[in-house]
């Protein structure tokens, strides 16, 4: 993938999270985001971080002891894991409710239906 497609698939997937990301509770779930980094730091224990790597041509998980790298896959529109082929916001949606301890009625995911955190 070129990189101009690359950063602008990137930056669309961590706007995204960021949009995904604003209406939580700040005393439950607060984030930053900063050069292609977004922090995700729960208020009962350890950070997620997803973040660009614009080497690979990946975005990067990382969620206590497990991370996972993501592929762009055109014929999905979606970064999709390259170990196991989950796609990240999946990811995402099953792991912050954990977290944080309880669920969220809509999942993150890769359409833009509405979500209620």
């Amino acid at each position: 993938m070129e990189n101009k497609t690359y950063q602008q698939r990137s930056d669309a997937c961590l706007l995204k999270l960021e949009d995904w990301l604003e209406p939580f509770d700040p005393d439950e779930l607060d984030y930053s985001s900063a050069g292609g980094v977004i922090k995700l730091e729960f208020a009962s224990g350890p950070q997620f971080v997803v973040n660009r790597q614009a080497a690979a041509n990946q975005m990067w998980f990382a969620a206590a002891t497990s991370a996972w790298h993501y592929n762009w896959d055109e014929e999905r529109a979606a970064w999709i894991c390259d170990r196991d082929d989950h796609e990240l916001f999946e990811r995402l949606a099953e792991m912050v409710p954990k977290r944080r301890g309880r669920t969220v009625s809509c999942p993150l995911s890769t359409s833009d239906a509405a979500h209620d955190p």
